[in-house]
């Protein structure tokens, strides 16, 4: 069907309780997938974040949006909770196609601006053990599941493209290191997967307007750009469901494997696949960050969205 492109197709989203994950997960639901979404949060136990958002409430509206949507509660740090999960999806479904490792859950920002040496140390490898162990353990128990179907597709999800990555410093030692630790495993992952016909990228969304950004800046979806008064290049960010049609575009694209190791964006992706964020705009979040933010122009958002 064409405009249900992945229906008969399964994905699990990792921490899809909220921001990119649920709008990824409620994207590949539009197209038609079944879409597990795991997270900590469910209606009856929030996670260190303390976060109202539920993976209750993501597997709903990926219903709403024409999918089908089952949330499970899994800490991923565990590995026997992460077995359990795969082998229930192997059960119920019998395959998966699209695992999404979106996984970051940390209770509160990396110590920016801070050296290696003046940060607190449990509170910076507890940001390596969320946000790149998981990762790994996911993916350790879930690729058997996933190469056994033709055509599988794993996104690593970060913050910035390698190129970006490469030369600027992230203002924190844990999260700088932390974002180039996905970077190569997306890099590695496309090495294993590729004799068994299966693809890995890396995914960077641009300036996200997740729930707690939108809440730090006191708007919502509908008035966001009042944010702009006092903080001019928000002019550039895009909902979650922008990178949420990145991900649907990559799994329904029959030649996805001619991205095999590539380091995407959602703003490139649009250029791409054709498709919009929810206003109709297509903002290229890191190539005006690299021209316009960071050189200090005045914001100007004209050939960017």
């Amino acid at each position: 069907m064409k405009d249900k492109p992945l229906a008969g197709r399964v994905a699990l989203v990792t921490g899809g309780s909220r921001a990119a994950g649920r709008g990824i997960a409620v994207q590949l639901g539009a197209a038609g997938a079944t879409v597990y979404v795991t997270g900590r949060t469910t209606r009856n136990q929030r996670s260190e974040m303390n976060r109202p958002e539920t993976i209750e409430e993501t597997a709903e509206l990926i219903d709403a949006a024409g999918g089908h949507g089952i949330a499970v509660q899994v800490d991923h740090t565990q590995p026997e909770q992460v077995r359990a999960l795969v082998e229930r999806i192997e059960r119920e479904q019998g395959a998966l196609h699209v695992l999404v490792n979106d996984i970051w859950g940390q209770s509160s920002e990396p110590e920016w601006d801070k050296a290696v040496w003046e940060s607190d140390l449990d509170s910076g490898l507890r940001l390596f053990r969320l946000g790149v162990d998981t990762h790994v353990i996911t993916s350790h128990f879930a690729l058997p599941l996933l190469i056994k179907s033709p055509g599988g597709l794993v996104i690593e999800m970060t913050d910035g493209t390698d190129e970006y990555n490469a030369t600027n410093y992230r203002v924190s030692f844990f999260y700088d290191v932390a974002k180039g630790a996905v970077s190569r495993m997306a890099f590695a992952l496309a090495k294993e997967l590729k004799p068994h016909g299966a693809t890995a990228v890396l995914l960077t969304p641009g300036w996200l307007r997740s729930e707690a950004m939108l809440e730090g800046f006191g708007v919502t979806e509908e008035n966001w750009r009042d944010a702009t008064e006092n903080i001019p290049h928000f002019a550039i960010s895009e909902s979650p469901s922008y990178v949420g049609r990145a991900v649907a575009a990559l799994a329904a694209d029959p030649d996805v494997a001619r991205w095999n190791g590539k380091s995407l964006s959602s703003g490139q992706l649009a250029q791409i696949y054709g498709f919009t964020d929810l206003d109709g705009s297509r903002p290229d979040a890191w190539r005006y960050i690299v021209e316009v933010q960071d050189p200090g122009k005045p914001a100007d958002t004209t050939g960017y969205r």
